[in-house]
């Protein structure tokens, strides 16, 4: 291994920045590191769907940002997220020969950060399912285990960022993309809160107001800094901007001492069902590290009607999916075609366009329902502790986007604890908290108040100090264990 990559495999985003900075590695040094382990790990991981080195070449030749994430290599999901002259395929065979003509407000925001784009990452599907294997891409494999999940449907760049491509890398999140794959590799991922960041031009805020962008990272300050060089609001916001943090910054939070806060805690999901027992003792454990740490710990968990999120979130997000398919026909003038998009992604279109607008209105009602009886705990308690997945890593396949009753048989569960605060719009985070039976990583969920980023990276960053976890898998990764 060369001393670059030992560098890749031995820091985060703001430790490569660092030495850009001090001039002790060149970002084009940092760039040719990862276009070689794309190039050598990519064909068994399947993470990268589309590449942008030659521009990166170029952009990293003349890094001008003083951020502190500055002159690092970074990669950008192929869903709500367009890269200029890269395709924006949605996961779609529908989209496939899309390329994007412009970049996305929060691609020109990564690059004036100077995070240097070298492709995007695979996804499911639009988005639709919470593991990333779509018709189009051909499954990711995760870096732990290679005949297992990497989670949806953020996949491809937790994929490549826990196996070693990248260190950091953009991710969103409608019912869990960012924290289920983030929990099922072993990374960081905060969702932020609803309209922290921008989904410009994708017009998605008022007709599908669950959906935020960041990113999964190493390390719990490589996300504050990558959702300081992002957050902010834009002209024509419908919604207004969450406040910034009082430190002025979610990096200088972390410079900051946490305050004690008042956690409640779960080891069952709040309907009832069972969590998997590594969850439970992630739970157990970390309830305790945070209680030695002066936290005032007790178990307790919101209240809601447990039906409404996810028949608010199947209503929104199908008719957001209806109508960007929609869309495309038009443009293409033609009907749909049977192998234009997935069994799944069709049943839930053909659904939409049989459902009365009515139905639509409840649902977004619903929205401010539910957001309004989980409020409620927030009057007594900071933060709610509880595991991000309440079912172990899933072999590939078991949850199948081409058989539609495989989907409802096996994907509820996976959103169980996290499609919730998508609904909600408060900011959730995943932490990586050790391993299952059989090698697999395992997540434990922090949730705050809406706007309370600051606090849950504090808090985040506590627990990493105290159980410090592996920011890179093995290689070559064991295909079983």
């Amino acid at each position: 291994m060369s001393d670059i990559e030992q560098l890749l495999d031995n820091n985060d985003t703001i430790g490569l920045a660092a030495l850009v900075k001090a001039g002790d590695v060149s970002s084009s040094e940092l760039v040719e590191a990862s276009i070689a382990r794309i190039e050598s790990r990519n064909p068994t991981l399947n993470a990268v769907v589309a590449k942008r080195y030659e521009e990166a070449r170029a952009e990293a030749s003349r890094v001008t940002s003083t951020s502190p994430i500055a002159g690092v290599p970074f990669l950008v999901k192929d869903l709500n997220c367009d890269v200029a002259g890269l395709p924006s395929t949605k996961g779609s065979r529908l989209f496939a020969d899309v390329i994007a003509t412009e970049d996305s407000e929060l691609t020109k925001r990564f690059k004036a950060a100077g995070l240097l784009i070298l492709g995007n990452t695979n996804t499911p599907e639009m988005g639709k399912a919470p593991v990333t294997e779509s018709v189009l891409f051909g499954p990711a494999h995760n870096p732990w285990r290679i005949t297992h999940s990497t989670g949806g449907s953020s996949g491809g760049s937790s994929a490549a960022v826990i196996g070693g491509m990248v260190t950091a890398g953009h991710a969103n999140d409608g019912g869990g993309s960012i924290r289920i794959p983030a929990s099922e590799c072993g990374l960081f991922g905060l969702k932020p809160s609803r309209g922290r960041t921008p989904t410009w031009p994708a017009a998605a805020a008022f007709s599908y107001p669950m959906g935020i962008g960041h990113a999964v990272t190493r390390t719990v300050r490589d996300s504050a800094a990558i959702l300081d060089a992002i957050s902010g609001p834009l002209a024509g916001d419908p919604y207004p901007s969450p406040p910034a943090p009082e430190a002025g910054s979610f990096l200088a939070a972390l410079e900051q001492e946490t305050p004690i806060l008042r956690i409640g805690f779960s080891t069952v999901s709040p309907n009832g069902n069972t969590i998997h027992p590594a969850a439970v003792e992630a739970i157990l454990r970390t309830a305790r590290t945070l209680e030695a740490l002066g936290h005032e710990v007790t178990e307790g968990s919101p209240s809601w009607d447990y039906a409404m999120p996810a028949n608010s979130l199947a209503m929104v997000m199908g008719a957001a999916g209806a109508k960007t398919v929609e869309d495309r026909l038009a443009a293409l003038g033609r009907e749909i075609r049977d192998d234009d998009i997935e069994p799944f992604t069709r049943f839930l279109h053909d659904r939409m366009l049989s459902i009365s607008p009515l139905r639509l209105v409840e649902a977004l009602q619903q929205i401010e329902i539910v957001s309004r009886d989980i409020a409620r705990f927030y009057e007594t308690q900071d933060v709610w502790l509880t595991s991000t997945l309440p079912v172990p890593v899933p072999e590939l396949g078991v949850i199948d986007t081409t058989n539609v009753d495989s989907v409802f048989a096996h994907a509820g569960r996976f959103a169980e604890l996290t499609a919730v605060f998508n609904v909600t719009g408060q900011p959730a985070a995943s932490i990586p908290a050790g391993f299952d039976a059989d090698g697999l990583p395992v997540g434990v969920q922090i949730v705050g108040r809406h706007c309370s980023e600051a606090i849950l990276l504090q808090l985040a960053a506590q627990i990493e100090r105290e159980s410090p976890w592996p920011t890179i898998a093995p290689w070559p990764p064991p295909s079983k264990r």
